[in-house]
């Protein structure tokens, strides 16, 4: 994204009353100014959009983001580590990152559906749950597939039996939709099938043709 690319952005959110926007690190500084004196939240990536990084630099990512003013946190999994079964190390790292942010700092994880089987899925939705996150979420934009009802119905079973088994209440976790996410039936059909919120950069032309009332489908909306 460019300088006029954000600006863009933020100046829709604000117009749209979406409910956040989403940026890199470099730019939270400037969402941060632009987005002064309205409720538009901001949310930052960390270890975008390949999870693959160590998770130190995942901790520092997301510390500095919080210091630049971003109130919530999309990390990506690390997915070669989740293909490789290695789910003490997705948990931990999950985890790493959860605990440096402010309680009040939401962190999603962003699993990348479209590369995981079934299982594979079931598995991260838990890890991230034990760790501690606040939401699970589907897909970056840049793993080759976006959110499908499938994957989000399924996200959504396995975070809330997840939540009662380790004493939680159902959902304590919640899911996001994301990629691939163009019109309002996509985004009517993503709600239906369990999400909470959806991640999309056609945010003006979903809520124009209507997703529920449109105060709610703004509220639930994070433009990119």
């Amino acid at each position: 994204s460019t300088e006029s690319d954000i600006r863009k952005m933020c100046d829709e959110a604000i117009k749209y009353d979406f409910f956040s926007v989403c940026c890199n690190p470099c730019w939270v500084s400037l969402c941060k100014q632009l987005l002064k004196g309205t409720n538009v939240k901001i949310c930052c990536v960390v270890g975008f959009p390949l999870g693959s990084n160590t998770t130190n630099i995942k901790v520092l990512e997301a510390a500095q983001a919080v210091k630049d003013g971003a109130d919530e946190i999309d990390m990506v999994m690390n997915i070669g580590q989740a293909k490789s079964r290695n789910w003490n190390y997705v948990r931990d790292d999950i985890e790493l990152v959860v605990n440096i942010v402010p309680e009040d700092v939401a962190i999603k994880v962003i699993l990348e559906t479209c590369l995981l089987s079934d299982d594979e899925i079931i598995e991260a939705c838990k890890c991230a749950t034990q760790a501690g996150a606040k939401f699970v979420k589907t897909s970056t934009g840049f793993g080759g597939g976006g959110a499908t009802v499938e994957a989000v119905t399924l996200m959504r079973k396995t975070v809330d039996e997840e939540s009662v088994k380790i004493g939680n209440a159902i959902r304590s976790v919640l899911v996001k939709a994301s990629g691939g996410i163009r019109d309002s039936q996509t985004a009517k059909d993503m709600l239906k099938a369990g999400a909470d919120r959806i991640g999309a950069s056609s945010g003006i032309k979903i809520i124009g043709a209507g997703v529920q009332d449109t105060s709610t489908a703004k509220k639930k909306q994070e433009q990119y």
